[in-house]
């Protein structure tokens, strides 16, 4: 069964799926999650490297390459970005293309249903511009082996006639640069991989780089934030940019309506604690469900072992969904362990929590 889009929830016919449960939709701290917010604030994204902060080796590196290119006039070596949801790699796309003055065009993979897809888009673009795949693991065979011969010798085998009577022909297009999105990029498959010249693998953001994303974002949506504020908003942002912006737009919300002065826009260390109380986010930006994923394993299984399935019954969500939307950032916080024999908390998820640890517990041993 396909994994399901990215804030759909899951059906309830799905493996895992506890009946007669409504699953949990992953909230604002889930970058994952679609949001037409994410959209309509297009004005938050940096235009030039220089606003881009934070990943800064990677920033200076690439400052060199495009520079270089720049230099001999040619289009930049087709370049491969790694990294999670919502840490800006379609953002550096187009940063990459504005700081080599080229056009910009963007897809994603599953939008290129047939090889024609993909020729139409490489017939029609100039020279030297950034063509960006969102979700590049995902490209069907035949459009990936089409697309080796596009990135190597900026052609296009196409076949016309069939039968006997069918030819290859090749079809010279404009040189340019490919820049591809993953964030599974053990799913892609090595030729592909091979045929990047540049590699570039996001990193978690810092929160001195959280806390200065937050600050120019508020500044663009004419919000004034004091220092307090900002740095408990970039602790709860998993740090992710996504997220902080998020955020930063549900608080001046409630600066404006909740706020000390009504009709304000100033956002406060008690406006945050009072917003983030109020959407269930704590200090490490787990939502209500994160933190009952945690209880569950805790107080019915003895703080594991677990199995997916069993933990994704009783959390009443597909093993799909648990699996992709909630525990990559419980792992990563050193919440939850992935052992052979199921999930564990760890002594950190107790401490968050606050709950004691039983003596007896379970640790994982058959005997």
């Amino acid at each position: 069964m396909g994994k399901n889009k990215p804030g759909v929830p899951p059906e309830t016919s799905d493996p895992g799926f506890a009946a007669g449960k409504t699953a949990a939709m992953p909230g604002i701290t889930h970058p994952e999650r679609y949001s037409e917010d994410d959209d309509r604030d297009l004005s938050l994204r940096p235009q030039n490297l220089a606003e881009f902060l934070g990943q800064a080796s990677m920033k200076e590196n690439l400052s060199v390459f495009i520079a270089a290119a720049r230099k001999r006039n040619e289009s930049l070596d087709h370049l491969f970005l790694i990294g999670p949801p919502g840490l800006g790699k379609t953002t550096l796309a187009q940063v990459v293309a504005h700081e080599l003055g080229a056009d910009f065009k963007v897809t994603s993979a599953p939008a290129l249903d047939k090889p024609k897809d993909l020729a139409g888009i490489l017939t029609m673009i100039s020279e030297k511009t950034v063509f960006f795949i969102d979700e590049i693991h995902r490209l069907k065979p035949a459009i990936e082996e089409m697309l080796y011969i596009a990135m190597e010798d900026y052609e296009l085998d196409w076949i016309i006639g069939q039968g006997p009577s069918a030819r290859t022909i090749r079809l010279p297009i404009p040189p340019f640069t490919l820049v591809g999105a993953t964030t599974k990029a053990g799913n892609v498959s090595s030729p592909l991989i091979g045929r990047f010249g540049i590699t570039c693998r996001f990193s978690f953001y810092e929160l001195s780089d959280m806390e200065a994303i937050l600050r120019r974002s508020a500044g663009i949506l004419r919000v004034s934030i004091d220092d307090d504020a900002a740095s408990l908003l970039a602790a709860s942002s998993r740090g992710t940019p996504r997220v902080a912006n998020r955020l930063l737009r549900r608080m001046r919300d409630f600066a404006q309506i909740r706020g000390p002065a009504a009709g304000g826009t100033a956002v406060t260390r008690s406006v945050v604690e009072e917003g983030l109380s109020r959407l269930e986010i704590d200090s490490l930006g787990l939502e209500r469900h994160d933190r009952e994923i945690l209880r569950i394993i805790i107080e019915r299984y003895n703080g594991g072992p677990v199995g997916a399935e069993t933990l994704a019954i009783s959390a009443g969500e597909a093993v799909d969904t648990l699996e992709d939307y909630y525990e990559p950032y419980l792992i990563q916080s050193g919440l939850l362990q992935r052992t052979p024999r199921g999930r564990m908390v760890t002594a950190l998820a107790y401490e968050h929590l606050k709950l004691p640890r039983k003596d007896h517990e379970n640790p994982g041993f058959l005997f």
